[in-house]
């Protein structure tokens, strides 16, 4: 079905919603007048909709008076912040000329205090607090409305909400508690709007709680068209976060536990195909069985603002000297040649945690032929001839630079996965239960049940945890989120030597924001770390 809606945005941009089988992408689309927009019923939820620009994978996306990056694009987003700066990836230092992606996988974090408002590096997302008050002054519109039905508000109150909860989630991880206005009142308050400090991290938590809890109370259970929240995404998103402030927050393990059993569909782990790892992200696997949600990609798309999401994996996975074909007109695994320069790559090290038959090992790719030294490379040459290992976990299907397949958001394999960690946090012992959880995820990838050892104890079965989510969830943006929820990001990182040591857990906030701040009175804190971070305090 093909739909098209063109509507203005409060400040004046507009979206079109293009999509085939029912399916919601969100696009840039000219500008319109405000003056009398939103005033239907319909308008009102074209309104809201402005909401999913952040969450997008395109090139870019312009809202309001800049130009930023979507998480979900690879260069920039989630990938990029929270996995390519962790074990998952090798140290990236085969190209020249990208020092901001070489500094982010030495977890150098330095440099990105010099980032500017509008830098074109990409790694600049404090902006995004803006697109918190954009939602916050939808939030308020929605609120005011006369024309909406009282349960379609409510609706779309629960998807503006939850699509705030998760900007501030990402902010979050990726700076630590930033400064954000959640009352619609406040918008346009000079005295508000000046307020740039941090707030507590208790808070923070609290801010995304209410606005997660809320989206599963409110938000609708099904969408017409595949690709937009629902309130089971909300209880996925809220389960996470609900792990990750465990620590500090007072009964969150058992909330986390509680909501396993809230989900209202029916997802189970995807088993079809030769590896049903791999083949869950192919195209005809889709909404498969296993998939909560998912960013829907346009096989059409470029990453241009005329069309939907796009699927860029493969230019950011492959080596710039790969080809369709090896040095004796075999075909390889490359249907469309040569990538970017392998931006995107898997550590040797992280590669050589994977057990032997693990059918997840297929995700990377330890050669290949090389059209510039007319050989194959190897392990051997890593650090010389490329960087680390292939990541080939969303297929290459079609003779394209952009793959089909769409990008998974939420899995039942994370649910198992985060229900047998919450079980076994909030009761501080190994359950059957949380056991079996593992082993569900363990027996699709092929692999036998845990051993006795990884269940002797709650720090090995956390162990064993651990990586079994590495493996399970490689670049799917969470790496470096789960290593500091398990207290393990500065020891893992900082195994591989003095070049990869963290310089602070989390990205310092720009000079630009800092100086600001001092200009109307305030101290904005340059660096978070948390109480339990397990390497030096900045």
């Amino acid at each position: 079905m093909k739909k098209n809606i063109l509507y203005a945005l409060l400040v004046g941009g507009a979206m079109l919603l293009g999509s085939c089988e029912n399916n919601f992408d969100a696009q840039i689309y000219g500008k319109l007048s405000t003056l009398t927009f939103p005033s239907t019923a319909d308008e009102y939820e074209d309104y809201m909709l402005s909401s999913y620009l952040p969450f997008q994978n395109k090139w870019s996306y312009t809202w309001g008076d800049g130009t930023n990056y979507p998480w979900y694009i690879p260069s920039n987003g989630i990938y990029h912040g929270f996995d390519t700066c962790t074990d998952e990836e090798a140290e990236w230092n085969i190209a020249a000329n990208r020092q901001f992606w070489t500094d982010m996988t030495r977890c150098y974090f330095e440099n990105l205090k010099t980032i500017t408002k509008n830098s074109s590096s990409g790694t600049n997302h404090f902006e995004k607090v803006r697109d918190v008050s954009r939602m916050t002054r939808i939030v308020g519109d929605l609120e005011a409305a006369t024309t909406l039905a009282e349960t379609r508000k409510k609706e779309l109150l629960g998807e503006v909400r939850l699509l705030r909860g998760l900007m501030m989630y990402y902010l979050l991880h990726y700076y630590g508690p930033v400064p954000v206005i959640l009352d619609p009142v406040l918008i346009g308050n000079t005295e508000a709007e000046n307020n740039l400090v941090r707030p507590t991290l208790d808070e923070m938590a609290g801010y995304i709680t209410d606005d997660f809890l809320f989206a599963t109370e409110n938000a609708p259970e099904t969408q017409s068209e595949k690709g937009r929240v629902t309130a089971d995404y909300a209880r996925f998103c809220l389960m996470r976060h609900y792990l990750n402030e465990g620590a500090h927050m007072s009964g969150y393990y058992e909330k986390a536990y509680n909501l396993y059993s809230q989900f209202k569909g029916n997802y189970s782990l995807f088993k079809s195909g030769d590896n049903p790892y791999i083949d869950q992200f192919k195209q005809a696997n889709n909404w498969n069985s296993e998939v909560i949600m998912a960013l829907s990609v346009d096989p059409q798309a470029t990453g241009g603002n005329t069309a939907g999401s796009f699927n860029c994996f493969m230019v950011y996975s492959l080596p710039k000297d790969c080809a369709a074909t090896d040095g004796d007109g075999n075909a390889t695994p490359f249907l469309a040649g040569k990538g970017w320069g392998q931006y995107l790559n898997v550590s040797k090290q992280f590669y050589d945690t994977y057990e032997e038959d693990d059918l997840r090992k297929a995700s990377v790719i330890t050669s290949y032929y090389s059209t510039s030294y007319k050989c194959m490379v190897t392990s051997d040459d890593i650090g010389s001839k490329w960087s680390g290992y292939i990541l080939n976990k969303y297929p290459i299907e079609v003779k394209n630079q952009y793959q089909p397949g769409n990008i998974p958001l939420a899995r039942w394999a994370d649910v198992l996965l985060m229900y047998a960690e919450a079980d076994v946090r909030k009761s501080s012992s190994v359950t059957t239960n949380a056991i079996d959880c593992v082993n569900q995820v363990r027996n699709r990838a092929g692999l036998d049940n845990l051993p006795a050892s990884a269940t002797a104890s709650v720090a090995a079965f956390l162990d064993a945890l651990l990586a079994e989510r590495g493996h399970e969830l490689l670049f799917e943006g969470c790496r470096k989120i789960d290593l500091i929820r398990f207290n393990k990001y500065y020891t893992t990182m900082s195994a591989f030597g003095p070049s990869r040591t963290p310089t602070s857990q989390y990205v310092p906030l720009p000079d630009y924001a800092v100086q600001l701040a001092e200009q109307v009175g305030k101290k904005l804190e340059q660096y978070f770390t948390r109480d339990d971070y397990d390497g030096p305090k900045k």
